[in-house]
C-alpha cells in the first residue's frame, strides 16, 4: 500500500474498528482513540508534503490497479500540487475537529468519532482520485458520515436540515453520473481523468456535460442561487460538523470544478464564463449583504462563506493563471478561518446555549484571551493584510482586474462588506459593557480550546504573512490546467 493509500484508509479503517467496537470503551477512552487515530491520519499525509517534487507537473505518488475488469475500472490515485495543499488540509481539520469535539458530545460518543475518521478518508479520497468512478464514489460516501453527524447530534430541527443536506447534493450528483457514464461511452471505456482530457466534444455535448457538472458541484460550494440548505445545516450541525463541512465539505464541489468542468469542456466552460462570474458576483455582493443583517451568528459566517466561495468560483472562470492560483489559494484559507469562525461560535454556544448576537455584548471582559483570538479571526474573515482570508482574495481581485475592470471592482465590494459584517458582529458579541448577567458568568477558555485556537491562529498567520510555499507547489499544476482549458476540445 502507498502512501496516497495510507492517507486515504488509514482514517476509514480506525473510523470503521471504533463503530464496530467502540462501545467496549468508555467515552473517554474513545475521545483518545480517535484523537490518536487523526494524528496517524494527518502523520501519513505529511509524507506527501516532504516528498512531493517542487516545481514538477503532473501527477506525483501515484497508484494504479485494474479493480472492476469488467467496465476498466481502476484504483487510480495521485496527487498534484493542487490536492495536495487540500488532502492536508482534510487531515489537520480533523484532528482539530476530533479535539473541538472533547467535551460538546457527551451521547454515543464511539459512533460520532468514527463517522469524522470515515469522513476524512472519503474526503482525502475525492482530492486524490484519478478515476472518475472512484472520485464519484468518494463523493457519495462523504454524504452518508456527514448526514449522520448533523441528524443525530444536531440541533432541534437537526431531521429536516440533515435531509435537505442529503437531496440537495444528492440530485445535484445523479446529473454528475449520468454525465459520467455519457463520458464513458464517449471514450470507449475509460473511466480515466486523462483520457477525458484528451477527448473530442462537439460544441452541443460539452454544453450539456457542462451543466450536468454544474449540477452537482454549484451545490456542493454552494453557489447562489442553489446555497439556501448551508445556512439552515450549519444552524443545526453540531460545531466541529459546521467546521467540517465549511472548511472541506465545501472545497470538494470547487474541486470538481478544477478536475471535470474546466479541462474536459473548455470551450463550454468560456462560452458559459460570463454566467459564471455573475453567479459568483451575486454570491460575493448580494450574500454579503444578507449576511450583514444575520441576527444568528451561525447564519451570519454559514452566508459569509457563500460569499467567500464566490470569490473561488470568481477565479477559477477568469482563465489567468494570477486568479486562479488565487481561487485555490482562498479555497485553502478559507478552511483555516472558517473552521476557526465556527468554533469561536461554539465556545459562546457550549456555555451560553444561545447563537444569537442580541444575547451577548460586553464578552472581551470576562472572556479576554478568548476575545483576542475572536479578534484575530474576524480581521482574517474580514480580509485584513497580514492574514490568510486576504491573500486569496488579493490574487483574485488582481486577476478579475486583469481581465474586465468592472468584475474586479465588483469583487473588490466583498471586502468592504466582509469587514461590515464580520466587525459589526465583534463590535456587538465582544465589545461594550456586559450586557447582562449570562455574559458576567462567562469564563474563559480552557486549555483545550486555547490549544486549538491557538494552532489555528498560527495556521491563519503563516499563511497571511508568508503564502509562498503554498503557491509554490500549486503554481506547476495551475499552469498545466490553464494549457488544458486553452487547447479546444471541439473534433
Amino acid at each position: 500500500m502507498g502512501l496516497l493509500s495510507l492517507a486515504i484508509w488509514t482514517p476509514i479503517l480506525l473510523g470503521a474498528a471504533l463503530l464496530a467496537f467502540g462501545r467496549r470503551l468508555s467515552s473517554q477512552q474513545v475521545r483518545w482513540v480517535a484523537l490518536a487515530a487523526s494524528l496517524l491520519g494527518l502523520a501519513v499525509t505529511l509524507p506527501l508534503y516532504t516528498g512531493f517534487e517542487i516545481g514538477a507537473a503532473g501527477f506525483q505518488f501515484v497508484e494504479k490497479v485494474l479493480w472492476i475488469e469488467r467496465f476498466n475500472v481502476h484504483y487510480h490515485v495521485g496527487v498534484d500540487g493542487i490536492s495536495l495543499w487540500l488532502i492536508l488540509l482534510t487531515a489537520f481539520t480533523t484532528v482539530i475537529a476530533v479535539i473541538a469535539s472533547w467535551e460538546s458530545i457527551t451521547e454515543r460518543v464511539h459512533q460520532y468519532m468514527g463517522a469524522f475518521l470515515i469522513l476524512s478518508g472519503a474526503m482525502i479520497g475525492v482530492f486524490a482520485a484519478q478515476d472518475a468512478l472512484l472520485f464519484f464514489l468518494f463523493f457519495e460516501a462523504t454524504l452518508i458520515p456527514m448526514y449522520l453527524i448533523i441528524g443525530i447530534w444536531g440541533g432541534p430541527n437537526r431531521i429536516y436540515a440533515a435531509y435537505k443536506f442529503f437531496l440537495y447534493t444528492l440530485l445535484g450528483s445523479l446529473l454528475m453520473l449520468l454525465a459520467l457514464i455519457y463520458l464513458y461511452n464517449a471514450s470507449g471505456g475509460s473511466f480515466d481523468f486523462q483520457v477525458w482530457y484528451d477527448l473530442p466534444l462537439t460544441s452541443t455535448e460539452q454544453t450539456l456535460l457542462f451543466f450536468a457538472f454544474l449540477a452537482a458541484f454549484a451545490v456542493k460550494v454552494p453557489m447562489w442561487p442553489v446555497h439556501t440548505w448551508l445556512p439552515d445545516v450549519h444552524v443545526e450541525a453540531p460545531t466541529a460538523g459546521s467546521a467540517v463541512l465549511a472548511a472541506i465539505m465545501l472545497k470538494l464541489g470547487a474541486y470538481g470544478f478544477l478536475r471535470f468542468s474546466l479541462p474536459i469542456t473548455p470551450d463550454a466552460s468560456q462560452e458559459w464564463a460570463w454566467l459564471m462570474i455573475a453567479l459568483s458576483l451575486i454570491a460575493v455582493i448580494y450574500v454579503g449583504l444578507v449576511a450583514l443583517v444575520q441576527q444568528d451568528m451561525k447564519k451570519l459566517v454559514a452566508y459569509s462563506s457563500v460569499a467567500h466561495m464566490g470569490f473561488v468560483t470568481l477565479g477559477f472562470f477568469l482563465f489567468n493563471e494570477l486568479a486562479l492560483a488565487g481561487a485555490i489559494v482562498q479555497m485553502i484559507a478559507h478552511g483555516f478561518v472558517s473552521a476557526a469562525m465556527f468554533l469561536c461560535i461554539g465556545v459562546l454556544y457550549d456555555r451560553m446555549h444561545s447563537r444569537e448576537i442580541s444575547d451577548y455584548g460586553g464578552v472581551i471582559n470576562p472572556m479576554p484571551k478568548f476575545a483576542a483570538f475572536a479578534l484575530l479571526f474576524t480581521m482574517a474573515n474580514a480580509g485584513m493584510p497580514g492574514t490568510a482570508g486576504f491573500v486569496g482574495e488579493w490574487m483574485v481581485i488582481l486577476g478579475a482586474v486583469q481581465a474586465n475592470f468592472w468584475i474586479g471592482l465588483g469583487a473588490a465590494t466583498a471586502l468592504i462588506l466582509g469587514a461590515a459584517y464580520s466587525l459589526l458582529m465583534f463590535k456587538r458579541v465582544y465589545l461594550g459593557a456586559v450586557a447582562n448577567d449570562n455574559v458576567k458568568a462567562l469564563f474563559d477558555i480552557n486549555a483545550r480550546e486555547y490549544f486549538v485556537l491557538a494552532v489555528l491562529a498560527l495556521a491563519v498567520l503563516f499563511m497571511g504573512v508568508f503564502p509562498k510555499p503554498f503557491t509554490d507547489v500549486m503554481m506547476p499544476a495551475v499552469t498545466e490546467l490553464l494549457q488544458h482549458i486553452s487547447v479546444s476540445k471541439l473534433p
